[in-house]
């Protein structure tokens, strides 16, 4: 039976499988480079310029090579990361470390700009949002803070419990439905997923709600039979509108390196992934996987995880993440 999810004045959100609690959101967030002070990839470039304070050190560029592939910026970016540099300081093109800092850091923007792409809804009402990932990257938080960010641009949003595999995941949704005051739309354990996500767009276009975004049960990408069931989904919708999903959203768990690259060649194929999450940057993250992700695939990063409050899902800066990642200056007079 189709269940229409909305609280009731004075109901509690359940404490069932529900998120952790939400913290109140500071009146000034912080910034980015507040958020990567103290992560690998800060640290350990940092360390790596005060190893090597004179540029005529043949090993610099060689430790930096290792250091990029450590914070998991991928052997392909990493190389000609280095190559570049190592060509310009043949050239004689720097002076202090600062200079080769600076240059880095224009290398690793040049790498990020093409796919710091914003998410645009104006193109459809509903617009739908399929969000896709395996499990334990935060999928669901993940949605929780979208229907704020949206709530916060003025739209109206609407909540589809498309994991039907386990029922914690839609009573999760439920509470973060609550907290958001936005309807959940949801069948039974065990429906299908595909005509849970129908019975909302049908929903939505009814109540004319700007957003619809629809939850999928988490699942690894070997799994043939989960992954088939996003194809199904598109082409059930297809029936309401031949555009939908508008979005096809893969949430990344920034710390997981290589599996990151896998699962997005995997749901690429099943799905026609149309623009990435990267959940979990705050903290030690190594935050390098962003870069190899770039090179790769080129797909838009719509936004990153930095916190976690409903407020710390951000639209994806490149100039500022990489400023976050990188040492301010390395106080050299560069």
């Amino acid at each position: 039976m189709l269940k229409f999810w909305k609280k009731k004045p004075g109901e509690d959100a359940p404490a069932a499988d529900a998120p952790a609690a939400e913290q109140t959101a500071p009146e000034t967030k912080p910034g980015w480079r507040d958020r990567f002070q103290k992560s690998i990839f800060n640290r350990d470039v940092r360390d790596l310029f005060a190893k090597h304070p004179k540029l005529d050190d043949e090993t610099l560029l060689d430790d930096l090579e290792t250091v990029l592939i450590g914070a998991d910026v991928g052997v392909a970016a990493s190389t000609e990361i280095v190559e570049n540099l190592r060509a310009r300081m043949r050239r004689r093109e720097f002076t202090f470390p600062d200079d080769v800092l600076n240059a880095l850091r224009e290398q690793l923007l040049a790498i990020l700009q093409p796919v710091a792409v914003p998410l645009r809804t104006e193109s459809a009402s509903p617009f739908v949002i399929l969000m896709v990932g395996v499990n334990g990257v935060g999928k669901t938080t993940t949605i929780g803070k979208l229907a704020r960010y949206f709530q916060n641009h003025g739209k109206s949003v609407l909540l589809a419990a498309g994991d039907t595999f386990r029922a914690a995941a839609m009573e999760q949704l439920r509470t973060w439905g609550d907290r958001n005051n936005v309807p959940v739309i949801a069948q039974g354990a065990g429906a299908d997923s595909a005509s849970v996500i129908f019975d909302a767009l049908q929903s939505a276009k009814s109540r004319d709600v700007d957003i619809l975004i629809a939850d999928t049960a988490g699942r690894l990408h070997t799994q043939s039979g989960l992954m088939d069931e996003l194809s199904k989904i598109r082409r059930v919708l297809a029936k309401l509108d031949p555009d939908a999903p508008h979005e096809a959203l893969l949430v990344l768990d920034g710390t997981t390196g290589q599996n990151a690259i896998n699962q997005t060649k995997q749901f690429r194929a099943a799905i026609g992934v149309s623009g990435l999450v990267v959940t979990k940057l705050d903290g030690t993250a190594k935050g390098g996987v962003v870069f190899a992700l770039a090179k790769e695939f080129g797909v838009p990063i719509r936004f990153v995880g930095l916190g976690e409050t409903a407020d710390d899902l951000r639209e994806f800066d490149a100039a500022a993440f990489v400023d976050g990642l990188l040492p301010a200056s390395l106080g050299n007079g560069g």
